[in-house]
């Protein structure tokens, strides 16, 4: 194991060396004050943390930490998820519902082996009422290697099991569609080779039924977000991944709705 990762850093301290060479050989002539090496130690330095911390349980170590437990009566809830979760967050999309006594722990790119790992300290160790899991697109889309439908199925369902068996009633939320509608420096933006309708529309019926077979909520955020050709409606997203504030505002009363329905569930 050790071996492994001696070799990727070497691997990765050549990358940085091969490229900080062609990058100041490129820009020399123009006296560019920058740093030519900038963006690739940056990517260097996020590899690096991925490697000593795959499951990134140190974002929320010291939030965790200071968390007081719940007081009496306190419907706390906790978010897990990717960045459609950890971007909730953003003041720009009117912050993550505020007066509310619910906990965000998205983290951006993350798939469900990830966060099966951190679920522990990331939630149950918070004590919530309710939790609500949004999670598989980027499953679907490879961020953590090929994955299959029925694994990221198993690491949902691990989620939730865990969940019910410390008495926190579970939120399961549909994944939302996507688009090739947007743009980027105007050439498409396209996201539905790394994300196919098709298994997106899958995963969401499994959660549907795995929900109703096992006291779990089902949330439906694709259903309201859909469009008449299958895609994420344009005006929801700049990305045609992530909602924008229009998004957001669809999604908030859906997951108050959930969250209630859940709360009425016995454990």
């Amino acid at each position: 194991m050790r071996r492994g990762v001696f070799m990727v850093r070497v691997f990765v301290s050549c990358v940085i060396l091969l490229a900080c060479a062609a990058s100041a050989s490129a820009q020399a002539a123009s006296q560019n004050s920058q740093d030519p090496c900038a963006e690739v130690k940056a990517q260097a330095a996020r590899d690096e943390a991925r490697l000593k911390d795959w499951p990134a349980l140190a974002r929320y170590r010291d939030a965790n930490a200071k968390a007081a437990p719940p007081v009496k009566g306190e419907s706390r809830v906790v978010f897990m998820g990717d960045s459609i979760t950890d971007g909730w967050s953003n003041p720009k999309y009117g912050g993550f519902f505020p007066g509310k006594p619910y906990l965000n722990r998205g983290i951006s790119g993350q798939t469900t082996p990830q966060m099966l790992i951190r679920f522990r300290p990331d939630v149950i160790a918070l004590s919530p009422r309710v939790v609500v899991i949004l999670a598989g697109t980027n499953d679907i889309a490879g961020n953590t290697g090929p994955v299959t439908l029925e694994a990221i199925e198993d690491n949902l369902a691990s989620m939730a099991e865990l969940a019910r068996d410390h008495g926190v009633r579970v939120v399961l939320a549909s994944l939302l569609p996507v688009s090739d509608y947007e743009k980027r420096d105007g050439k498409p933006i396209i996201q539905t080779t790394r994300r196919p309708p098709e298994q997106i529309r899958a995963l969401n019926e499994w959660m549907k039924r795995y929900a109703a077979e096992n006291g779990a909520t089902y949330l439906d955020y694709y259903s309201a977000m859909v469009d008449d050709k299958g895609f994420l409606k344009a005006e929801l997203s700049e990305d045609g991944l992530h909602p924008n504030a229009k998004g957001y505002a669809v999604m908030s009363p859906l997951a108050e709705q959930a969250i209630a329905a859940a709360l009425k569930k016995k454990k």
